[in-house]
Parts: structure tokens; sequence; C-alpha cells
């Protein structure tokens, strides 16, 4: 018996550490920015399960959303909602970073059914690529390089919806704090200008491939004419003024259940970090 108790003990320490359920929520006029990447099952072996949430989950988590309230918007109507002042409660950005095949084919018919708004950060150069070699030599599984890529069609398409917004995320999604001067000008400024002429449309905000960056790439996205940069560091953006080129995001991991995805809505984190 005294053992039974003392598992079912530790049983709820542990859940309550791994959810921790009794925090209070922060402020819901903090926009929620949150991060996605691929909408589709992993196929048996696959490294990255974290990146790829099916597109079951994305649904419940969409009509989540929708059920309580929360309004999306692109990553430009956030920016131009808190300059004037407009930003109401219960404000959410749906991003998705790289610009994987399955963003049009699993992702859209859902955006379309709950009228959800996203922005998509698309790497110029990107098919063929296995850029998590970038970040680490030995993450040389091929997974990334296999993985189907928007065509230019489909992400034409995706625009022609009125739900996707545009946004940069370097030539070849490159590790930026290895790249030299001319380097960061090709990957942060020329990709910029290469999505507006090639799709015909506004491209304001950036995203950080791996959320790996220094001050000089800080300055650089500004200088290019972006007017926000998202990283990968976790939480909730309560200071989107004070520092509109480090905004923090709503990481989305496929290994999420739906508790998990309601916690992390409420305070940007699943858990006690």
């Amino acid at each position: 018996m005294m053992l039974t108790l003392v598992a079912l003990l530790a049983v709820v320490i542990y859940l309550s550490w791994r959810y921790a359920w009794w925090l209070p929520a922060q402020d819901y006029r903090a926009p929620r920015i949150l991060m996605y990447h691929m909408i589709s099952d992993a196929p048996e072996g696959a490294k990255f399960k974290g990146l790829r949430v099916s597109p079951g989950h994305f649904e419940r988590q969409l009509q989540h959303l929708s059920h309580q309230g929360w309004r999306f918007v692109t990553m430009q109507e956030l920016t131009d909602q808190i300059a004037n002042g407009t930003l109401r409660q219960k404000t959410v950005a749906l991003t998705f970073d790289d610009g994987y095949q399955d963003n049009v084919t699993n992702a859209l018919p859902l955006l379309r059914q709950y009228n959800a708004k996203a922005t998509l950060y698309l790497v110029v150069d990107r098919h063929d690529r296995d850029w998590s070699t970038y970040k680490k030599a030995h993450h040389n599984s091929g997974e990334l390089a296999r993985e189907p890529k928007l065509t230019d069609e489909q992400v034409k398409d995706m625009l022609a919806s009125g739900l996707i917004e545009l946004g940069g995320h370097t030539y070849t999604h490159a590790n930026l704090l290895t790249a030299d001067d001319a380097s960061r000008q090709h990957e942060i400024a020329s990709s910029r200008r290469t999505l507006e002429a090639q799709f015909e449309t506004s491209v304001t905000s950036f995203a950080y491939p791996f959320g790996l960056y220094g001050e000089k790439d800080v300055v650089a996205a500004q200088a290019a004419g972006y007017r926000n940069a998202v990283t990968t560091i976790e939480g909730i953006e309560d200071q989107f003024g004070q520092r509109p080129f480090e905004l923090r995001r709503v990481k989305v991991s496929g290994k999420d259940n739906l508790l998990a995805f309601k916690l992390k809505m409420r305070r940007g984190i699943r858990g006690v970090r």
C-alpha cells in the first residue's frame, strides 16, 4: 500500500513538473507567435519528429484556437496593429519555417477551413538541401534533403489564397553565425529582393535559420528593410515594440499533445523551466 502511494505521488509530481497546469497564464494582451515547420505524419525512422505536427493534431489546435476566440493575423498585420495601438487580446500569428510541400497539401486546406492566416518563412534556394548539416555536421541523415519542398507555383497558390504572407528565411537556410559580411548581405538582403520580385509581394518579416544570430544579423535585417524578425527562443513575446528583431515564438512540436499545446498558449512553454 505504501509503495503504491509513493508511486502515485511520484507520478503526480512528475506530471505537475512536466505540464505545470497550476501556473497562471501570461497576459492575453501579449500576442502568441507560433512556430511550425512541417504538417505531416512522421515516416518510420524519422529523425526530426519534433518538426512534424500531424494534420490531425494541427486541426485540433486550430479548432481549439478558433473556439477560444483567438484572432489569426500575419506578422505584417501584427506589426501594424502594435504600431497603431489596435492590437486586441487573444491575437495569434502562425508561422511556418523553411517551405515544405506539406504546407500547401496538408496545412493550407485546414487554414482555409478555419479562416486562419499565417506567415511562411521561405528559403529561396530550398530544393535538395539538407540544411540540418549547416548547424551540426553529424546531422547528415539526408532526411530534410529528401523532404519535398514547395515549388514556386505552389507558393503562388498559397499567396493567392489570401491567407498567407511571405517572409524571408535567407537564400540557403544559412548558419548566419559562420557567415562573412558578403554572405550575410546575400543571405538576408538579396533573398528579400528575390522573393519580392519572384512572387510580386511585400516581404517585411524575417526568421533567423536555426534561430542562430548575432548583433550583425540584427543590424543586417533592419538595413535590408524588414520590419521584424523572429527567433527560436521559446516564450510569449510581451516586448514586441522594444525588440522587434528578436521576437520569441511558441514552439509547436510534433511531440505535443493537445494539453501541452493549450498550456503553451497560456504560458509559452510547457512545464517548469
